[in-house]
């Protein structure tokens, strides 16, 4: 596979010397059938770093042809060797966490600091399914009315469609392709096209890592609908995995339907923030700036709305627009930057729209509240306070960064504020106090509750949402189990 530039060059290449990156289809780099190719832009100058294949229905088929080729085989491959696989590969990508990073800074943008964050977060669940790969556990019993045994086990469910996002190019794909392989699955994966070179990086390490030709496929795409169409119009797929916005989930969802398949959708968020008068003030402080300021912003799990005790409102407001203000935006690749650029000029907009709309609400600015100018798609970190409950900045999910902060006087108006939303992934709140600890905790409608603490995700733990969130979980022992299908084997008598 052709390598990709090294994040120093990115945005100075010229254009006839772009790296080419081809489509990874039966354990190989292969250009598309028709020869067409798109460009990967950095958003941190606008230009173009790349140019990767992109597939077409054609080459879906070959993918598709080839992943039923290795579909039985390797789902009889014995477990303990599928493990050795991904483990083998967990070594290889934090032998290369450099690599990564700097590949993942250059095509999305964050500073190196989160990209090898995301690098160690993305290995950890090829770590973790290493190890559940040979916990798939089934049961025998004897049948209640004494006419038998009941004998229960666990099979993979097939071949698997995954369509990541691009804010964690390396970690999305990971804890989806993790749980497949090591349940016996096949994988086509249709990475984000504004991502896709983080994802070709790795479907190669998982072939170094000997995994047989044709159970993984990574189809960059410019056009998403023309892969989509050609794996839904197959027979013979069983799942369908996606992260992202909550309008696109619901299009796969009909479209799952009509196959009967399985689900498994990491969907939007509208995460609440709340700090009570009781909660320690400075772990608080820590804790949004991780909840928040993480890739931008630009996480589904970030804080969307923070919801303050009126009582330390001012304080807490005050010591955070100082942290945020101190904070430099830039190229990520650059020393000493703490937030890179938004992904595209159109998000970019977007969070613009909805901090003037805010003000013009009432909101206050108290730092940032304005884009950067350069070439790149830069938004200044940005406070307000007093933002008025009809804003649609408290429904919308702002993914940048960017904190939008309310008032409360009670515990029972907090956990409504906070629940006052369609979505149900991820939520914090900070207190001193055990017995609210238990309240709110049972309070709050989401799938993820972080207790003063700012950051929740872990390869250990189920991660996912209720309501228009999504449904099913990523990681944990439940992750594997969204790979696996639960057949009953009625014995008689011994």
């Amino acid at each position: 596979m052709t390598a990709a530039p090294e994040v120093e060059c990115a945005g100075r290449i010229e254009p006839d010397r772009l790296p080419t990156h081809g489509l990874f289809v039966g354990g190989e780099s292969v250009p598309a059938a028709d020869g067409r190719t798109f460009e990967v832009i950095d958003p941190a100058t606008g230009r173009a770093i790349a140019v990767v294949a992109d597939a077409g229905a054609a080459d879906t088929e070959l993918a598709l042809r080839a992943a039923h080729a290795a579909g039985p085989a390797w789902a009889a491959t014995p477990s303990r060797e599928r493990a050795r696989i991904l483990r083998r590969a967990f070594d290889a990508l934090i032998e290369r966490t450099e690599e990564f990073a700097a590949l993942i800074t250059a095509e999305m943008g964050k500073p190196l600091s989160d990209s090898r964050a995301e690098v160690a977060y993305g290995a950890s669940f090829l770590e973790w399914f290493s190890e559940e790969a040979v916990r798939i556990n089934g049961r025998i019993s004897p049948a209640p009315a004494g006419n038998g045994q009941i004998l229960v086990t666990h099979e993979p469910v097939g071949l698997c469609f995954a369509v990541t996002p691009w804010n964690f190019p390396l970690a999305m794909i990971t804890r989806k392709v993790g749980p497949a392989l090591a349940a016996g699955c096949t994988m086509i994966v249709k990475p984000a096209e504004a991502t896709p070179l983080t994802a070709l990086r790795m479907a190669q390490v998982f072939a170094d890592a000997g995994l047989p030709d044709g159970v993984l496929a990574v189809l960059p795409c410019s056009t998403p609908t023309v892969v989509a169409d050609a794996v839904f119009a197959d027979p013979g797929l069983r799942k369908v995995t996606f992260t992202g916005s909550t309008g696109v989930g619901r299009t796969l969802l009909a479209r799952a339907a009509d196959g009967v398949l399985r689900t498994s959708m990491e969907l939007g968020g509208n995460a609440p923030f709340l700090v009570f008068g009781d909660a320690d003030l400075d772990a608080a402080v820590d804790g949004a700036m991780a909840a928040k300021m993480r890739n931008g912003g630009q996480a589904c799990t970030a804080a969307n709305r923070f919801l303050v005790e009126n009582t330390v409102r001012a304080e807490f407001t005050a010591r955070l627009t100082a942290r945020i203000a101190a904070l430099t935006t830039g190229v990520g690749a650059e020393p000493g930057v703490d937030v890179g650029p938004l992904i595209t000029a159109k998000q970019r907009a977007n969070v613009a729209a909805l901090v003037s709309e805010a003000v013009a609400d009432g909101a206050r600015v108290t730092t940032g509240g304005h884009e950067l100018p350069g070439d790149g798609y830069f938004y200044a970190p940005t406070v307000l306070d007093d933002v008025p409950a009809t804003s649609r900045i408290v429904r919308d999910e702002i993914f940048g960064p960017v904190v939008a902060i309310r008032g409360f006087d009670t515990e029972a108006e907090a956990i409504e504020m906070a629940n006052d939303t369609e979505y149900g992934l991820a939520s914090y709140f900070y207190t001193g106090d055990l017995q609210r600890t238990l309240r709110v905790a049972a309070g709050l409608k989401y799938g993820m509750v972080g207790v003063n603490r700012g950051a929740l995700s872990d390869a250990a733990a189920p991660f996912g949402g209720i309501k228009d969130s999504g449904l099913g979980s990523e990681g944990g022992s439940e992750g594997i189990h969204e790979y696996l299908v639960t057949k009953y084997v009625g014995l008689p008598t011994t």
